[in-house]
């Protein structure tokens, strides 16, 4: 929905605006695609306002309205995905108070909708919020957004993924941030045989693109190192491993890639462990969470288990992350919260160089994405990370951290490499997506 912004600011908005928007709610009737230009000369189409956001800072600005779905009750990743989105409402409030971008200022509230990491429930309330709404802040898991992403791409709908499958790479309105679960696979395979001597690998994983991704790209590390390597696909659910666990237990690797909600590997590790297995694990990042240490797998996670990950944790001293802490204040440190704030920074380049472009429709939004050669990530992410306009394989941030589990850190890991790119996954041609080779 797209609306002009008329001379004057506020109370002086001339009443035929409101009475506009007034009828477009009542009719339920503002489904966007009229293109608009406010009193600025920027162009809008849906999900932008002339009247001020529900919260605004600054009552004379104008509203983007952005979307979030996520898994904020009955999913796999619920514990991770309520910090996530905790902190991306944080994130755009800092924007607000820092003064919005150019003339308006951005809700990611009044659109907010639990996809209970279900594909059909997600398509769903991506139809009721997609009328209403410029883009998405977050779009959660990979195969959830699979299920809206010829919608987005037919309708020039960009959106922050809370995943890293390496397809991203190659969707245009996709603005994925830090190293997808193919590379991180690779720099694990890479550490785990400099550290640990490993020479078999195991890669559990759930099916789909968020799973297949992490077991290809163990694939090809393997592969690229001369290390025996076999797969093996499970379910979601901590009840539902025992096929899982007898696959490691019969066929004692070295090390297990484990790629699936943090339940499920606690299971995995806790039970496989208890039955004798001596093994390594590592976990992709969405392995992990803290409260793990408080559940009777937490022994064997001590031993056994280490996290990559494609950024610095909660405690990292860089500008971004002390922004993050400010701005959150005080609550239990979780790294949803620090993958929420991260994940953000894309959404916040691209609107402030589609307004600078004037053009703040989807189409001028996307076409600003794929005209960003860097994003500011205030130290989270190296620079030069965000470079969309350079392509999959030449913008591809290849760097990951290596974690290992500690009760007195405040996410409960302890960073046991900085984040790094291995010889593995800097050799490698990111030339479609790594699934498909597995």
């Amino acid at each position: 929905m797209g609306r002009n912004r008329p001379s004057g600011s506020g109370p002086r908005r001339v009443a035929a605006a409101t009475a506009a928007l007034l009828l477009c709610a009542a009719l339920a009737a503002c489904r966007g695609g009229d293109t608009e230009t406010d009193a600025s000369g920027v162009k809008t189409d849906v999900g932008v306002t002339a009247e001020p956001c529900p919260e605004a800072v600054d009552r004379n600005k104008g509203c983007i309205y952005l979307g979030i779905i996520s898994d904020l009750t009955e999913g796999p990743f619920r514990a991770l995905a309520v910090p996530i989105t905790d902190a991306q409402k944080a994130f755009w409030k800092r924007v607000n108070t820092a003064g919005g971008i150019g003339d308006y200022e951005v809700d990611v509230t009044r659109w907010i909708r639990d996809n209970k990491y279900n594909p059909q429930t997600h398509n769903q309330v991506y139809q009721e919020m997609k009328p209403h709404v410029l883009a998405l802040a977050q779009t959660l898991g990979s195969p959830t957004t699979a299920a809206i992403l010829a919608d987005m791409k037919a309708g020039s709908v960009v959106a922050a993924p809370a995943a890293w499958t390496s397809a991203y790479a190659f969707e245009d309105v996709i603005v994925e941030s830090g190293a997808n679960y193919c590379l991180e696979s690779m720099n694990a395979l890479d550490y785990a045989r400099e550290a640990h001597g490993v020479k078999s690998v195991l890669a559990v994983h759930l099916a789909g693109d968020y799973g297949d991704d992490a077991a290809a790209g163990a694939k090809l590390g393997a592969q690229s190192l001369g290390l025996d390597f076999n797969a093996v696909k499970t379910d979601t659910g901590a009840d539902k491993q025992a096929g899982a666990i007898q696959a490691i237990l019969s066929g004692r690797p070295d090390l297990v890639i484990l790629t699936m909600g943090p339940a499920d590997a606690a299971a995995i590790v806790g039970q496989a462990a208890a039955r004798g297995f001596t093994g390594r694990f590592i976990g992709t990042s969405p392995t992990w969470n803290p409260a793990l240490l408080q559940s009777a797998a937490a022994p064997a996670l001590l031993a056994r288990y280490e996290q990559t990950a494609p950024w610095g944790a909660w405690g990292t001293d860089t500008p971004g992350h002390q922004a993050l802490r400010a701005a959150l204040g005080q609550i239990t440190p979780n790294d949803g919260y620090t993958a929420g704030w991260v994940w953000s920074y894309p959404m916040k380049a691209a609107l402030t160089k589609a307004v600078a472009d004037g053009d703040l429709t989807r189409a001028g939004l996307l076409a600003a994405v794929k005209s960003l050669t860097s994003v500011d990530y205030e130290g989270m992410l190296p620079a030069g990370a965000g470079n969309y306009a350079a392509g999959p394989n030449d913008g591809a941030v290849r760097v990951t951290a290596v974690y290992r589990p500690d009760r007195a850190a405040p996410t409960g890991v302890t960073q046991v490499r900085p984040l790094t790119a291995g010889p593995t996954a800097q050799a490698y041609t990111l030339d479609r997506p790594c699934y498909e080779k597995l």
